[in-house]
């Protein structure tokens, strides 16, 4: 039992029985003799008379020394706990370091102080006269910190808790390893401050009363401890346990070769996890690497160090923690910098980097930066409440660095994203992925990715929506959002929440606030009316609990659905839960454990200050003051008092429940009334004066709704969103952020463009219908409500702004004369919504290093991406820049070009293509194209080679994708893998050789990208063929471009296009072999949508020929003519046309003649269908022939033919008639099913057949062998199934069986044979059956040895059975044998030897497979079955040689008075037995008148010459040898014979046995 705190003595069930009789004995002695101590209650005049220097001096000799011996103190858990000194002290340098600041090691120190005999009230402070005044006088409660069991403190959350014990033991750890390094510095200090220790250990002498002081506290302390060390062992620790979390993640680092470096973590969970290190994916191995590295965990912290570094230590690290709960990996990455030439060695140890840091590794030293780059990218993404999301993109990283992954951090608008149950990050090495696991509206906002590499990082950012998940009750609101506690005290929380967007069509009358305690799942309502306000304080908590709380809103139709549960938070003051963070904790037991504090005399407390009204809304007023200086050693507890303005009635609101916390918050007030409020103190010794009171405070929101935002303005941003902005409201206090609502202009109906307030008066929506015309509207909110609606936006069509392109990029030197040069450069990626209409081109001089001012090349713009300039100075050097212009404007100038000389070119080899480009991406091919080069050499250019390689690949990783020159400048590249980065190049030759190659093309992601459409050819009912394209997602400016072999067709005389919309035609006029080539459709400003049209020999074939087909169409057959035999043995000849319309006709041809509808011909012609039909009765010898159905629909005819000859006639004949006799058998009761066989699950076989137009009348019989079998019971009809049980099938029961039907309608009958291979059959399914049941083998012991048997269900002479012993097989002799017997197959083993050890098969064949049983029959099996064998065996030797008498001894001998008795009987035992005879079950012996014999040890004789009545009793014959003994009993009645004659006319007697 925990003691307790001093507030819980005001009430009446506080009970001091919980201290035993010597504690309370002890303490009541004291509590005596400390009032007349004056030496203990103030100390001793030398103490307390020095100065506070000696104070501070003393604290800091103290800290030191206890460093020294802190470890030592450690290992000594029941010396600590049994340390009242020690504990106070701790508690108090708690206190204290909290109350000031102090850091946890600080505080550790206190700890590892020694024991000594001082009394608690005499122990040195740490704190001198000065500190001791500034203490913080509000009262903390004592909390108990036990070396052997440590009590947890209360947090907000487990992580908290968790993350404080991995800080605590981390520190603890850090200061004992600290010591050695420290001692020297100690040393010093030590003897300064001896003399001051000495001295004070003068005042300090044992007293009667310090050591009454001891006892009691070691008595108080020991009961605690074993109390609460029991009631832990009671804990229940599935309800400890959670999955591992990292406290503090590794960091990556950059370092210089031969450098050391230390990779930290601290982990935390419970049980405590075990951390294993990797290297990129493969465990570190410490003993393969000796003395590179070092691994050490101390306590939650740890950490990995490599030695010296070298360039293969560049990698990716994981630390992963794993224990019962699950696993959690954190990753940190490495690079070792390599310098590039020769360094001194010491440079990497002077502890500054000489390099500039912005150098990047590559493997050929160092690269000016990393090239990071995005693919298959997230797009914005629409999500809803509760489902799941998943967003992603691929890093592509140039130059590649083996064994080093770039740092993957993902941000929530602006705010980085922690992995939690609610939202999971994930690396595969080349993909980031964010997963949410249940979308919450808290989640939505704008979501970016950051790959950091080294110094240099890239980032790419889209808005993630969430919407409403459904209402369960239609037209209630949607779910308030971000539920935060604030002010959590002992006496309320204060819970704040978002409103939603969405209202249900009604406006919201206020929410609900739910709490749950941690730990349950029990929900409780906090208020009865709902509260408009967004904030509100909880009350009626139970101090030290933790709570998480939810929040419901209302409205007229109904209540709407809870939103995200808060964190949870402990109902602590905020200095008591900052007191109890630091305290080593283990897991959260729910309780906490106080010690009392020494009674002292009370002082009454004073009255509070600074009383203040710090929030009022017209539901709640919260008022706050700060604690009174004078307040004595105790607690003290508040009372507020309120009044109305204008009185002096002052009302106690708190009377049933006193406030602890210098917080409180009133309800039940006025609204619209004004009050001033005050507060006492109290304790044990009295209430305090009341505080000042507060100025008057009107019941009512302080905080008004803000007023509507203004100037709503919406502007084009894409296709598919619309960027709007709009003012803050005036006077606005406390926004939380604003909501955006959209409407297509006339519809009426508006959506919410977010869910989530957005702060900031600029947002983008999203998910906008291209060409619709939108307006808009913002509200603004803050924790007092929702303004109202803003002014509805002017309308704007949704569609893609326009805007000045990008730069462009890559510019390059084609050609270069004496007095000229000829660049080339790409397009920019962004062209801005529309078409580039030329490039300007500037250039500079370069001097010595030194570039000029710009100069234009060009004052009007050129359409190419090449361009010729002019007036140049031979053999200067240039620098240029290009601008790219639409009809948006001049876009920003390229990046400054490299450095070309102004010289002519002599070389013979034709220079590098440019205008490189691909289109048609799909996930396997791409084409590539571009233009010849500008230089051509000294001969013209022949043809081109085209290389290929990975994006990440090295420049050593190019090849070939052609082997003989190209003709064209184009190629389609085949063969990519799917989702695989490549890049392009183009070299060009002539007679001289290979020039250099061109620019690259790329990186380009092999994919088919969502909504890709193909070129598709049609040819229309007149013959003529088109190639068609369309396109979902064109630009306002984009338009279609065809060509052939990539050439445009705008001026071809073959070829028209039309182009409508999204939609394009080109039509060919006549086609033919000029024709042949790959056309193509490419679709101006998008982001390279094309595609192309092969069109070759063979496909110009099919073309012309479906032309044809079309100019004079045939009726298209689904299914030729054929023929069918019905039910009744009628004939019907059918075909089936594709479609016939109404118009369509037939006529029937038989041998080239046309026959009609008639007696004999019956024809259906069904037009939806398009089956024609033709029905005959029967088929007759004159029906032979040829069969012909000819259609004509209007232009298009069509015929189908069938020959019915020779033996495809007569078959077809036949089949007619016997389905004509299968009708009128069917017409009378008939077997649906004929009979067949099956063998149960009791291996027995049932005869079955299925019977259909079954009456009551309708007899059935069976039969075999022709002879009837009689059944017992009749047959049911009710499920059509007639069945025959044969059981324990054998081969008797083979034969030939028969089943009759029979009524006044006919007969039918079903025979099935089983006999030979039929039999055979069923017999081996039969003894499969029986196999199959066998049961597991067992081991038996008999007293001839051991068995092993099985049972079956029935065993048949067919089942073959085997045993084998250790995988041969047994032959049997009369040691062992097998057998069966009834239902058991067994195999006996007699005086079984070590030899029969072994495992034991049993398998049954049943004529195809065998079926197994085993049994090891070795060990402890042998043994226990051996040691049975021996007792049973031997027991049976007893039972056969045990002494017994076999027979000749009457029950009973009735016999006259004077007659004689002469009994014999056989007696049987080896060893013969011991004979002797009792008599009235005393030991008879032999004389004249009884004679006793025994002879040849089998035969005893029992003789009475003479009986008397006297030799009446009960006779007993007992045989005994070393095996057992029997006892044969009989009984002698003498009888007078006038008695006998007496007797027998009252009782006759029966069964008596009357001697001769």
């Amino acid at each position: 039992m925990m003691s307790l705190p001093f507030y819980q003595k005001l009430h009446q069930h506080y009970d001091r029985s919980y201290r035993n009789r010597d504690l309370s004995t002890t303490m009541s002695q004291y509590q005596q003799e400390k009032k007349s101590s004056a030496i203990y209650t103030h100390g001793s005049t030398a103490y307390s008379s020095r100065s506070s220097a000696a104070h501070r001096q003393e604290s800091a000799a103290f800290s030191q020394a206890s460093a020294a011996s802190y470890q030592h103190q450690a290992s000594r858990a029941s010396e600590f706990a049994l340390s009242s000194a020690a504990s106070h002290k701790a508690a108090s340098a708690y206190d204290y370091g909290y109350s000031h600041g102090l850091t946890d090691s600080s505080l550790m120190l206190d700890y590892s102080s020694k024991l000594s005999p001082q009394t608690k009230r005499a122990k040195k402070s740490l704190l001198s006269g000065e500190e001791k005044e500034n203490l913080p006088s509000d009262y903390m409660v004592p909390i108990f910190s036990g070396r052997q069991v440590h009590v947890s403190g209360i947090t907000d959350t487990e992580e908290q808790r968790i993350k404080e014990a991995a800080a605590y033991i981390a520190q603890r750890n850090l200061l004992a390893s600290e010591e050695g390094v420290t001692a020297s510095k100690q040393s010093s200090v030590s003897k300064q401050s001896m003399s001051t220790l000495h001295q004070e250990e003068a005042f300090e002498k044992k007293s009667r009363k310090v050591a009454i002081r001891e006892k009691a506290d070691h008595l108080s302390l020991k009961k605690t401890l074993e109390e609460t060390e029991a009631f832990h062992k009671k804990l229940n620790e599935d309800n400890l346990l959670h999955a591992p979390e990292f406290i503090i993640k590794p960091r990556s680092h950059t370092v210089w070769e031969k450098e050391n470096v230390k990779l930290h973590c601290s982990v935390a969970g419970w049980p405590e996890p075990r951390l294993t290190w990797y290297k990129n994916q493969v465990p570190i191995n410490v003993q393969a690497h000796p003395g590179k590295y070092i691994i050490e965990s101390r306590y939650g912290m740890h950490t990995l160090e490599i030695i010296a570094c070298d360039f293969e230590d560049t990698a990716q690290y994981r630390a992963s923690a794993m224990n019962a709960k699950g696993e959690l990996s954190a990753y940190a990455s490495v690079v070792v910098k390599r310098y590039k030439g020769e360094l001194d060695d010491t440079r990497f140890h002077s502890g500054a980097s000489i390099l500039p840091l912005s150098f990047a590794v590559t493997p050929y030293g160092y690269a000016s930066r990393f090239e990071i780059h995005f693919d298959d990218k997230f797009e914005v993404s629409f999500g809803r409440e509760g489902e799941t999301m998943s967003l992603g993109c691929r890093v592509v990283i140039t130059p590649e660095i083996k064994h080093f992954q770039p740092e993957i951090q993902w941000y929530r608008n602006g705010v980085p994203v922690s992995p939690s149950k609610w939202v999971q990050t994930h690396w595969s090495g080349d993909r980031a992925t964010l997963t949410f696991s249940h979308l919450n509206k808290e989640d939505e906002g704008l979501y970016t990715v950051r790959a950091r590499m080294g110094e240099y990082y890239e980032q790419y950012s889209a808005y993630v929506f969430v919407r409403d998940a459904d209402a369960e009750i239609e037209g209630a609101p949607a779910s308030p959002l971000d539920v935060v506690c604030l002010d959590a005290n002992k006496d309320y929380i204060i819970i704040t929440w978002k409103q939603p967007a969405v209202d249900g069509g009604s406006p919201i009358l206020g929410y609900f606030i739910d709490k749950c305690e941690v730990g349950t799942d029990t929900w409780s309502q906090c208020n009865d009316i709902p509260v408009k306000f967004a904030r509100f304080p909880v009350t009626g908590l139970i101090e030290g609990r933790s709570y998480i709380f939810r929040v419901r809103a209302v409205n007229k139709v109904g209540i709407g659905l809870p939103s995200r549960v808060s964190e949870p938070v402990a109902a602590l003051d905020p200095a008591e839960k900052a007191r109890l963070k630091s305290r080593p904790s283990a897991p959260w037991t729910g309780q906490i454990i106080v010690t009392e504090e020494e009674p002292t005399e009370g002082v009454v407390p004073g009255p509070p200050t600074d009383l203040s009204v710090i929030e009022a809304t017209q539901s709640y007023v919260v008022l706050s003051w700060k604690p009174p200086r004078q307040r004595g050693h105790e607690g003290i507890l508040y009372f507020v008092e309120k009044c109305e303005a204008g009185t002096e009635n002052w009302q106690r609101v708190n009377t049933e429940l006193p406030v602890k916390s210098p917080r409180f918050a009133l309800f039940d007030l006025a609204e619209g009334k004004s009050y001033r409020f005050r507060v006492r103190c109290s304790n044990s010794a009295g209430v305090g004066e009341p505080s000042e009171a507060t100025e008057v405070t009107v019941v009512g929101d302080k905080l008004d709704i803000p007023k509507p935002p203004s100037n709503i303005i919406p502007s084009r941003n894409t296709d598919t969103s619309v960027v709007v902005t709009w003012e803050e409201p005036k006077d606005a206090k406390e926004l939380v952020g604003y909501y955006i609502e959209s409407s297509i202009v006339g519809s009426g109906k508006w959506e919410p463009c977010n869910n989530n307030p957005v702060k900031g008066t600029r947002f983008t929506c999203h998910g906008l219908k291209t060409g619709q015309s939108y307006i808009f509207r913002v509200r603004a909110v803050n924790a007092a409500g929702l303004s109202e609606y803003s002014q509805d936006s002017e309308a704007i069509e949704v569609k893609a702004a326009i805007a000045p392109p990008s730069p462009p990029c890559d510019i390059t030197c084609l050609e270069s004369f004496r007095d000229s040069m000829v660049l080339g450069w790409k397009q920019p990626d962004k062209t801005g919504g529309a078409e580039i209409t030329g490039y300007y081109v500037n250039y500079r001089e370069v001097i010595d290093g030194v570039p000029g001012r710009w100069r234009e090349a060009n004052i009007k713009a050129i359409s190419d991406e090449a361009y010729k300039i002019s007036n140049l100075k031979e053999n200067m050097v240039y620098q240029f820049q290009v601008a790219a212009i639409n009809i948006a404007g001049l876009g920003a100038p390229s990046a400054v070009s490299a450095s070309f000389k102004c010289e002519e070119w002599t070389i013979a080899v034709p220079g590098p293509p440019h205008s490189l480009k691909y289109s048609e991406v799909r996930k396997t091919s791409l084409v590539l194209q571009w233009k010849p080069p500008i230089h051509s050499g000294r001969t013209p250019v022949t043809g081109y080679f085209v290389d290929i390689k990975e994006a990440s690949a090295r420049e050593d990783r190019w090849r070939g994708l052609n082997q003989a020159a190209l003709k064209h400048t184009y190629l389609k590249v085949q063969g990519l893998k799917e989702g695989e980065s490549y890049v392009f190049r183009v070299r060009a030759i002539n007679q001289a050789g290979v020039g250099k190659p061109s620019d690259l093309a790329g990186p380009v992601v092999a994919e088919t990208r969502p909504g890709t459409k193909e070129v598709v050819v049609s040819v229309d009912d007149n013959g003529i063929i088109s190639l068609n394209f369309e396109c979902d997602q064109m630009a306002p400016s984009s338009e279609f471009t065809w060509s052939k072999d990539y050439v445009p067709t705008e001026d071809s005389p073959r070829l028209e296009v039309e182009s409508k919309g999204n939609k394009t035609k080109m039509t060919f006029k006549d086609l033919g072999t000029e024709d042949l080539g790959i056309y193509s459709c490419d679709v101006t400003d998008t982001d390279g949508i094309a595609s192309s049209y092969l069109i070759d020999e063979e496909e110009l074939k099919r073309l012309l020929a479906l032309s044809q087909e079309h100019k004079f169409p045939t009726v298209p057959v689904k299914s030729e003519l054929a023929v069918e035999i019905l039910e009744k043995g009628q004939v019907r000849f059918w075909m089936q046309a594709e479609k016939l319309s109404a118009n369509a006709k037939v006529n029937f041809i038989f041998n080239e003649k046309e026959i009609f509808e008639g007696p004999k011909y019956k024809m259906h012609i069904d037009r939806n269908t398009g089956i024609i039909e033709m029905f005959m009765e029967k088929l007759q010898d004159e029906d032979e022939g040829t069969y012909t159905f000819q259609i004509q629909d209007g232009r298009a005819t069509g015929h189908s033919t069938l020959v019915l000859i020779g033996d495809v006639y007569k078959k077809l004949q036949k089949e007619a008639e016997f389905q004509r006799q299968e009708w009128i058998r069917k017409q009378g009761p008939h077997f649906a099913e004929y009979l067949s066989w099956e063998v149960t699950g009791e291996c027995n076989v049932l005869l079955k057949c299925k019977v259909a137009n079954i009456k009551k009348e309708t007899s059935i019989v069976w039969y075999k062998d022709d002879r009837e079998i009689s059944v017992d019971e009749k047959h049911d009809f009710k499920d059509g199934i007639c069945t025959l049980l044969i059981t324990e099938f054998s081969k008797k029961d083979a034969g030939i069986y028969e089943v009759v039907l029979k009524d006044d309608r006919g007969k039918d009958k079903s025979r099935l044979k089983l006999v030979d291979e039929a039999f055979k059959e069923l017999m081996s399914e039969v003894c499969k059956t029986i196999a199959l049941s066998a049961t597991d083998l067992k081991i038996q012991s008999t007293a001839e040895g051991i068995r092993l048997y099985s049972f079956v269900t029935y065993y048949v002479d067919d089942l073959k059975v085997n045993w084998s012993h250790n995988g041969t097989a047994i032959k049997y002799s009369d040691r062992v044998k097998s057998g069966v017997t009834g239902e058991q197959i067994w195999l006996q083993i007699n005086e079984p030897t070590p030899n029969d050890k072994g495992k034991y098969v049993m398998e049954l064949f049943d004529g195809k497979t065998g079926h197994q049983k085993m049994v090891d029959l070795s060990g402890q099996a042998y043994d226990e079955a051996f040691a049975e064998f021996q007792r049973l065996k031997q027991a049976a030797i007893a039972e056969k040689n045990r002494a017994r008498v076999v027979g000749g001894l009457p029950d009973v001998v009735t016999i006259q008075e004077g007659k004689a008795l002469n009994l014999t009987c056989i007696v049987w035992g080896d060893p013969t037995p011991e004979v002797s005879w009792l008599k009235n079950e005393k030991l008879l012996a032999s004389d004249e008148h009884c004679n006793l014999k025994f002879e040849a040890g089998k035969t005893a004789y029992f003789t009475i010459s003479g009986v008397r009545t006297s030799d009446s009793g009960k006779y007993g014959l007992v045989v005994k040898n070393k095996y057992g003994s029997e006892i044969s009993d009989f009984t002698v009645s003498v009888f007078i014979p006038e008695e006998e004659a007496r007797s027998v006319a009252e009782e006759p007697q029966k069964g008596t046995k009357k001697a001769k």
